[in-house]
């Protein structure tokens, strides 16, 4: 198991010196230009994935990349993708999929989430994207529901009152993507 205290540590001596004027910079200004909505999967490091410094990013990351529709209310994934569309003005989303994700897996293969209901109840932002990717003639059914949900997903952004504007004003670009963790590739998928 990583010893986080020893990567606190390493970071501060390592990283951090050879970064201090970004870093320095940072502590006064956010202003990142790409909202990346991800996986929760550990193996899916959007900063990494992307080369990407501190702050040209703002992450939400969730079980199966999901992003529920709009509903009035409260919640973190809506209140964080307000946040970085109306008040730090990113101009692009990008919905990140992932090969052998275990939340499109548990849905391609209809496993039995009972002994898992938060789980079960959240992947049902994910509905629209298992009728879709059952019409598809893909061999692999989980490849196939892991391209429709990330398109899914983008079409629920858009439901959003802030990206909905964004888009309506031209200053915002949505983006699906499918990274392939075995092979470090990226394919940006043909969206509607």
């Amino acid at each position: 198991m990583h010893d986080l205290a020893a990567g606190v540590a390493q970071f501060q001596r390592d990283v951090f010196p050879d970064k201090s004027d970004l870093f320095d910079h940072l502590a006064t200004t956010h202003t990142p230009d790409t909202l990346f909505i991800s996986c929760s999967d550990a193996r899916v490091v959007p900063e990494l994935i992307t080369s990407s410094d501190p702050g040209e990013l703002f992450v939400i990351r969730t079980a199966g990349n999901l992003v529920p529709a709009y509903t009035p209310g409260a919640d973190a994934v809506a209140a964080s993708i307000e946040f970085a569309v109306a008040e730090l003005a990113v101009s692009r989303i990008v919905v990140c999929g992932h090969s052998g994700c275990g939340a499109m897996t548990a849905l391609a293969r209809r496993h039995d989430l009972s002994a898992v209901p938060a789980v079960a109840q959240w992947l049902r932002h994910a509905d629209v994207s298992v009728a879709r990717a059952g019409g598809e003639s893909d061999a692999d059914p989980v490849s196939a529901l892991i391209r429709s949900n990330a398109v899914a997903q983008l079409a629920n952004l858009a439901t959003h009152p802030s990206v909905a504007r964004a888009i309506a004003a031209d200053t915002v670009t949505l983006e699906g993507w499918i990274y392939d963790i075995g092979t470090g590739t990226v394919a940006v998928l043909d969206t509607p």
